[in-house]
């Protein structure tokens, strides 16, 4: 008899109890301290291992219409149970608890009917969803109107803008294919939005390091310019906020990291080196300050006024400086020497390192050879863009020059350093 017994359908129905289980003791806990709820652990794991009987039995038997029959009596015992609760609760009106059910019914059924990890992928996300309501609801508290409208049309770029543009260059030079730059803004777009919304979710008031932080993600320049202006304010701490400033520096390394690699997988290698050791040199140097200047109230950093990054306009402005950095770079291949595209780099760096990283990592995507060259090209630029911050910081917050400058000289020392050694 035992050796009758398949494995891989023991360990789908033990994957399915599992996925019951995981949601159901969300459930119970969250229905014990609301004080109501129709459901909880065991009448998760009877529901997922209903749907996965269902699921299991229908392939078997080739009959589909087992599934249909056994979803459709879940439901109705879902519908009789949220029926007596509203009865017995009438305040409780939410249907989330019965939801889950239905759900944890049909991720039982996937599971045996061959899509156990797209299941266990779902159960998980399903259960932060429900574990994580308030800090969820939290940060639709914070969005506006506008953001819900910025969110839509970055989904009407990404779904409806970007098919549409032809997939060819549109210059001599063969420097702007319209798809491939699109898709890059929208890449630097998504990862700008992605620190957006890690601000808005944080709030004002979460303390300097966590201000920069998030705010790193979205823009170092704005952080660098708000911080800068609050040092001169009376009392703010001038080592706190260069230590802000620094460490997000650090965020930004690691974003051109991201960027450059997710363009150029081949780039990660000989990126990481110099920009994870100029990144673990500005967490330092921003720690250190942090420790060593005093004690600020939370309440005291700054509120890094950033926008949420995606609009039309600004979209269309990056690809036209994206383009332009593009076409720059071409001309300068085709009539300077090499090291006329490290002067390209140097110059794009000194306002935005976006476009210049987005081009060089295309550019070695294209060609595999070129990809030592894009790596140097990029580290110009971000040294030409650190320097440029580093400068505004010394000239318009006098008190942060010394530990802003201090860390600067040690960042870019050490990225150089790391990147010649490599």
């Amino acid at each position: 008899m035992l050796a009758d017994l398949d494995l891989a359908v023991l360990r789908d129905f033990g994957t399915a109890l599992l996925i019951g289980g995981l949601i159901g003791v969300e459930r119970e806990k969250r229905n014990t301290r609301e004080g109501y709820g129709v459901a909880g652990l065991r009448s998760f794991v009877l529901l997922s291992q209903l749907g996965a009987i269902g699921g299991w039995l229908g392939m078997r038997l080739g009959s589909p219409w087992i599934l249909g029959a056994t979803l459709l009596a879940a439901a109705a015992v879902v519908l009789a149970g949220y029926a007596t609760s509203t009865k017995k609760y009438p305040d409780s009106l939410g249907i989330t608890t019965e939801l889950a059910a239905l759900v944890v019914c049909l991720l039982g059924a996937l599971v045996t009917t061959g899509y156990r990890e797209l299941a266990i992928g779902l159960a998980v996300t399903t259960a932060a969803l429900l574990a994580y309501k308030q800090p969820l609801h939290d940060l639709v508290g914070r969005l506006g109107w506008n953001d819900v409208l910025v969110g839509l049309r970055f989904l009407l770029a990404t779904f409806i803008v970007l098919p549409l543009l032809p997939n060819e260059a549109i210059d001599p030079w063969g420097a702007i294919n319209p798809y491939t730059l699109w898709l890059l803004v929208l890449l630097i777009s998504g990862l700008s939005l992605v620190g957006y919304v890690v601000t808005r979710w944080l709030g004002p008031g979460k303390g300097i390091g966590a201000t920069a932080a998030a705010g790193g993600l979205v823009s170092s320049t704005a952080v660098t310019l708000t911080f800068v202006k609050q040092s001169r304010e009376p009392g703010a701490g001038g080592r706190q906020l260069a230590g802000g400033i620094l460490l997000a520096w650090g965020i930004m390394f690691v974003r051109v990291l991201v960027a450059a690699s997710v363009v150029c997988s081949a780039m990660f290698q000989r990126m990481l080196p110099a920009f994870g050791a100029m990144a673990a040199a500005s967490a330092i140097a921003a720690a250190v300050c942090l420790r060593t200047g005093g004690t600020v109230e939370p309440q005291a950093a700054a509120v890094v006024p950033v926008k949420n990054p995606f609009s039309l306009w600004s979209a269309c402005k990056f690809a036209a400086l994206f383009a332009g950095v593009q076409l720059l770079l071409k001309l300068g291949q085709h009539h300077l020497p090499a090291s006329g595209v490290y002067a390209v780099a140097a110059i794009a760096g000194l306002t935005d390192v976006d476009a210049i990283t987005l081009s060089m990592a295309e550019q070695a995507s294209a060609s595999p050879g070129l990809v030592a060259t894009a790596v140097t090209a990029i580290l110009v630029a971000v040294v030409s863009n650190t320097l440029v911050k580093a400068s505004i910081a010394s000239v318009l917050g006098h008190r942060l020059s010394r530990p802003v400058w201090l860390g600067t000289v040690g960042i870019l020392l050490t990225g150089v350093g790391a990147l010649m050694v490599s």
